[in-house]
């Protein structure tokens, strides 16, 4: 057997937009366990959850950290997840794999988009919630309204368990409306206080919603309801039960308030937290397929099943090397265990089993189902695939990365560094599969690409500081496109004559533009030998090496038909060498003649961002020469389509989130090529010349 029963497990995520108190809450957790000596802070740089130094340096979650605690005789393992818009896609990775969330809900700002993006993804897995309205000692806290606001951005059903007495300064302490019990805190950071009567002139506030809990709670369960409507009392045993399957079930989402920093309702919280959160007996069957087959494949949450788990987070240290974390959905692990890997159709060796603590990693003798663990120096195992039991094989579903939303061009700062630059983009790949990168054939430049900005900044501060490379990141050029508009005949000959063996290659072709998209074609009409055979695809291969450097941008030249009608060759000097030469000096001429145009991509675009700045980006949109293709309207936001240059939202991210106070989102994909006005040609050949 596990450590704990498995039905005594709670895997939980702390989840809200940045700012809103997830770190604090688990320093908080942590300190009331006695999993820490002291309660860590972010503002002072001594959180034990968030210690990248880029986290320290900008006092925010960047990336996802674990750490786990015993209360009540059950076991929390916690992850803080980041955020930052440019860092959600952490967040993300591990709700697959997680059973339930604490939403914080700030009693200053309510919720904003990203938080909205995580209740979504909650809904997606399936993951029971509650919440917890932080910083109800803060300047301009409003409870009530922080519940309105998430009733209105999130479409949940809000029910308050606890209740505030006071706000801001006035901020006492909390009733809980299940035992109607107030407790009044000493504000010592230990989390102590004294639990009294309710306050006389609080009861009336206090009766009116905790009837409002009953009435939720009944309607959890056929029984319940029968006993409510027949005006008995639900004792506190049935209010439990009821609120545990209104969880479980996302009918409705409990409500509790307190202050994180001031270690305020937390331990009232984590009570709630061992009755009504789901272990993983409650999220029950896990299916995933037979490897190699679409067969389906069923594991219990059990430890008398065959081991399965999935990985959904990779650690890469310079020194420590790779730690791979891991979800168990069933079965036992043991350390010194061979299992096999289905993604990769490889066993991998588990050497030590470890749980992490922050920072830190515990080494365990036995992991069983429920289990969030770390398993060090893995060979092929990645983020998102699944071990198993070498002859009891299943495959669960791994989650699709998200696509990644702005690039960057990547220069080295001293030459020579380029093999560390490259090993160490690999490891920041394999931490985190949104990162790419790529090699630019037409512009010869290296493009990372990520969720934003921020987020490659800080993938560069950790190259640094972790790999030792140095980079610049600079704005990628635009693989713009050339083609033409007008048709030409034209010949190409290349004589050398002078002295031995020459060469001599002489061919007409006729170019026309084709349509947009359909690319290049080579047509063949030569008769009578005036060309022989064996020399036409050297003709045809030297178009398209100049057709590589088109002559405004030296950008490839797309959508071009080519015939070859006539030529003539030379029976000792004529050669391939030759006839691909005057191939090229006839494209050349040729596109001189057929008045070149200059082509750009163009980005399809889906932002989302608040009713009241609707209006604002679409306006900037049309200043970016962007097309509107249409808006659909969601929950307070509307969803906006557009068409975009890609030269015109390189750095779109910074300037939506400044647009929308931070509260836009956007991804986009490229959509097709099309001509550049000609006033733009003007000013990207000057921009060019100038460079």
């Amino acid at each position: 057997m596990g450590k704990y029963d498995t039905a005594k497990l709670r895997n939980l995520g702390i989840v809200a937009h940045n700012s809103a108190g997830k770190t604090s809450l688990v320093e908080a957790i942590l300190f009331n366990t006695g999993m820490n000596a002291k309660l860590g802070k972010v503002d002072d740089g001594s959180s034990s959850m968030d210690f990248e130094e880029e986290e320290i340096k900008r006092k925010a979650t960047l990336t996802a950290s674990l750490n786990h605690c015993t209360w009540e005789d059950h076991s929390l393992h916690i992850v803080d997840t980041p955020g930052v818009s440019n860092f959600l896609h952490d967040t993300r990775r591990c709700l697959r794999v997680l059973g339930g969330a604490v939403v914080i809900v700030s009693a200053i700002s309510g919720t904003k988009s990203q938080t909205k993006q995580i209740w979504n993804w909650c809904d997606q897995f399936e993951i029971p919630r509650i919440a917890f309205v932080n910083k109800m000692d803060k300047e301009r806290a409003d409870f009530l309204k922080a519940v309105d606001d998430m009733e209105k951005s999130l479409g949940a059903r809000a029910v308050i368990v606890t209740m505030p007495i006071g706000a801001e300064e006035d901020f006492k302490g909390t009733i809980d409306l299940i035992k109607m019990r107030a407790r009044l805190y000493k504000f010592d950071e230990k989390g102590t206080y004294d639990e009294v009567d309710i306050p006389a002139e609080m009861m009336d506030e206090a009766e009116g919603l905790r009837e409002q809990l009953l009435e939720a709670i009944a309607e959890s369960d056929d029984e319940l309801m029968e006993k409510y409507l027949e005006g008995e009392a639900l004792t506190e045993e049935e209010m439990y039960h009821g609120l545990r399957e209104g969880v479980l079930t996302s009918v409705f989402t409990p409500v509790f308030c307190g202050s994180a920093t001031a270690n305020i309702g937390v331990r009232q919280l984590m009570d709630y937290i061992v009755a009504c959160m789901p272990s993983p007996v409650d999220k029950g069957v896990q299916v995933g397929v037979k490897p190699f087959t679409e067969d389906p494949v069923e594991r219990q949450p059990s430890e008398e099943e065959p081991f399965s788990a999935m990985v959904f987070k990779t650690i890469n240290d310079p020194y420590a090397g790779k730690l791979t974390l891991m979800r168990l959905y069933s079965g036992t692990l043991k350390p010194d265990t061979v299992v096999f890997n289905p993604n990769k159709d490889e066993k991998e060796r588990i050497g030590n089993i470890l749980e992490m603590e922050g920072k830190k990693q515990v080494p365990m003798d036995l992991a069983a189902a429920g289990d969030i663990i770390a398993v060090p120096k893995l060979k092929v195992t990645a983020t998102g695939d699944t071990l198993c039991d070498l002859k009891e094989q299943v495959m669960f579903e791994p989650l699709v990365p998200l696509k990644p939303i702005i690039s960057f061009a990547l220069e080295a700062k001293s030459k020579g560094d380029e093999d560390k630059i490259y090993t160490g983009l690999q490891r920041l790949m394999e931490e985190d599969p949104t990162l790419t990168t790529s090699r630019d054939d037409e512009t010869k430049e290296m493009v990372i690409s990520g969720m934003g900005q921020i987020h490659l900044e800080v993938a560069v501060e950790r190259l640094k500081r972790k790999y030792g490379a140095e980079v610049v990141l600079k704005e990628p050029k635009v693989p713009y496109r050339e083609t033409i508009r007008a048709s030409t005949q034209v010949q190409g000959k290349y004589k050398k004559q002078s002295g031995g063996r020459g060469q001599f290659g002489d061919v007409w072709i006729e170019v026309k533009p084709q349509p947009r998209g359909t690319g290049y074609e080579f047509i063949d009409k030569i008769v009578g030998g005036s060309v022989p055979r064996n020399y036409i695809p050297a003709v045809d291969k030297g178009i398209q090496e100049a057709m590589k450097n088109g002559p405004l941008t030296k950008n490839q030249v797309v959508d071009v038909q080519i015939t070859l009608y006539d030529g003539s060759y030379h029976s000792v000097d004529s050669s391939e060498m030759a006839f691909k030469v005057a191939g090229s000096m006839a494209f050349k001429k040729a596109m001189e003649a057929c008045n070149p145009i200059l082509l750009e991509p163009v980005m399809a675009m889906e932002i989302t961002v608040p009713d009241d700045c609707m209006g604002d980006v679409i306006g900037d949109l049309n200043s970016r020469r962007g097309k509107v293709v249409g808006v659909e309207p969601q929950a307070n936001s509307q969803v906006i389509r557009a068409e975009v240059p890609m030269a015109e939202v390189l750095r779109y991210a910074p300037e939506l989130r400044s647009m929308t106070s931070d509260r836009g989102m956007f991804s986009m994909e490229f959509s097709k090529y099309e001509e550049v006005p000609s006033h733009q040609t003007a000013k990207i050949l000057a921009d060019m010349g100038e460079a």
